[in-house]
């Protein structure tokens, strides 16, 4: 888990750590992203927090949502 600096938004910082995962291959293209649940638990915040952080990157194209099955990268 990352460092998080508390006192700033959070939800960005995670988003800039998941680009930077998605960008090194941690995640193959089509490969299913990890949930909010399992994101909040690893990053030690709410599960809301992440979700934010996963709209983000749906938002720049690197994710899609499959409605009822989860987040897939691009």
């Amino acid at each position: 888990m990352p460092d998080l600096d508390r006192s700033r938004n959070l939800w960005p910082q995670i988003a800039d750590d998941l680009r930077r995962r998605l960008r090194a291959g941690e995640w193959a293209p089509g490969e299913r992203f990890p949930g909010t649940v399992a994101l909040a638990a690893e990053y030690g915040v709410a599960q809301a927090t992440t979700q934010k952080a996963v709209v983000a990157l749906r938002a720049e194209g690197l994710l899609r949502l499959e409605v009822g099955q989860g987040s897939y990268v691009l």
